[in-house]
């Protein structure tokens, strides 16, 4: 206990960071990544295109290189000046929204394709049959695994402590300065991760049981 009481202001400002990460990114990622799943389910070739050609080279490039990018590559290019803080946001973003777009695309493919033919004979265009009739119902089946690609992105965003972002991941080196025990310090980390994985979890649960009786 000791070292958790000792070390307060590092875990606040840590998880503080942590939090804070989670939800831009988990915001952002959510919104890029349903509309690149739309493209990708797009009849125009040209938008299907971008759309695989995003999620191919997204999914197969680690997180790692991601935020070097942001941190180290982007700067250099003299752009809009940043913050490490945003760049970080951008980077868990833009690589978590590949794996939203192949989740709700799944999601959209087990909703029976004559609902969206007798919407379209309605006179529904594709972007109202994906919005008002595909999507309300493609996400009552992702729910479980649209769930865990969140909680891997509360888990990545440890990897921004190497980018002189200040968030939980950095806690241990701030307690190998201070001389405190590292290996307990981490302990405290990972109880606190799985406190924050916990409600993520039972929203899960919750939603998955309420929309499974509805269906």
């Amino acid at each position: 206990m000791n070292v958790l009481l000792d070390n307060l202001d590092l875990y606040l400002r840590g998880f503080g960071g942590t939090l804070a990460l989670f939800v831009v990114s988990a915001i952002g990622s959510l919104i890029l990544g349903t509309i690149i799943a739309g493209m990708r389910v797009s009849p125009v070739p040209v938008l299907r295109g971008v759309g695989t050609l995003y999620v191919t080279v997204l999914r197969n490039t680690p997180l790692t290189l991601v935020l070097f990018f942001f941190a180290f590559a982007y700067p250099r290019l003299e752009l809009v000046e940043l913050s490490f803080y945003t760049l970080a946001c951008i980077g868990l973003t833009l690589y978590t929204a590949a794996f939203v777009c192949e989740v709700v695309r799944s999601g959209i493919n087990t909703v029976p394709v004559g609902q969206a033919e007798a919407s379209r004979a309605l006179g529904f265009s594709f972007t109202q049959t994906l919005g008002q009739v595909v999507l309300p119902q493609a996400v009552r089946a992702v729910v479980p695994p649209l769930t865990n690609v969140q909680i891997a992105l509360l888990k990545n965003t440890t990897i921004a402590a190497g980018f002189a972002v200040v968030e939980a991941g950095g806690i241990y080196a701030n307690l190998s300065e201070r001389g405190y025990n590292v290996f307990v310090g981490l302990l405290w980390v990972a109880l606190f991760f799985i406190i924050l994985v916990v409600p993520l979890t039972i929203l899960q649960r919750r939603l998955d049981q309420r929309w499974s009786a509805a269906r």
